[in-house]
C-alpha cells in the first residue's frame, strides 16, 4: 500500500490510524532518510496507542519503552548500532517477541535479526512534489 501525505499533520494522522489498529506482538520497521518524518509518524502511532507522554527518538539509548498506553510500545532507533550484538545486550528479542508493539527505526541496519513477520514502512521525500510531500509505503512481510 502506498500513501501520499502533504503535511506533517497528515503523516502524524497516518501514524495515529496505524497505532489504533496495532495489536499485541506486532513489529513495525521503518526506513527513511534523516528528516523525512519518522519521528512525526512515530508520535502519531503512539497517540493511536493512547500513549500520552512525549515521544522522542531514542537515538542514544537505542530503545524507549512506553507502558501506559493501550499496549506497551517499544520504540527503537538503531541508527547508532555499531555491532548487531548490542541488540542482544538490550534484550531485543524480549521486546519484539513480547506483548507490546515494536517500532524499529533504521531497521535496514539490523535486517538479519528482524522477525520474518513484520510490517515494513518506508518514508520518502520528493521535493518536486513539494517540501512536505511524503510517499509512505506500507508492506506486510510474512514467513
Amino acid at each position: 500500500m502506498i500513501i501520499e501525505t502533504r503535511s506533517a499533520k497528515e503523516t502524524y494522522q497516518l501514524g495515529v490510524e496505524i497505532g489504533k489498529k496495532a495489536t499485541k506482538g506486532q513489529v513495525y520497521t521503518m526506513v527513511g532518510d534523516l528528516g523525512v518524518g519518522k519521528t512525526v509518524f512515530t508520535q502519531g502511532m503512539a497517540d493511536g496507542l493512547e500513549i500520552t507522554e512525549p515521544i522522542n527518538s531514542p537515538t542514544f539509548t537505542i530503545v524507549q519503552v512506553y507502558d501506559e498506553g493501550r499496549l506497551p510500545f517499544y520504540h527503537f532507533d538503531v541508527y547508532r548500532i555499531g555491532d548487531i550484538s548490542e541488540m542482544d545486550e538490550i534484550g531485543f528479542d524480549d521486546y519484539v517477541y513480547g506483548d507490546g508493539v515494536s517500532l524499529i527505526e533504521w531497521a535496514n541496519l539490523i535486517e538479519e535479526i528482524l522477525p520474518e513477520n513484520r510490517i515494513e514502512i518506508t518514508i520518502e521525500k520528493d521535493l518536486e512534489q513539494g517540501f512536505d510531500y511524503r510517499k509512505i509505503t506500507i508492506e506486510e512481510k510474512e514467513a
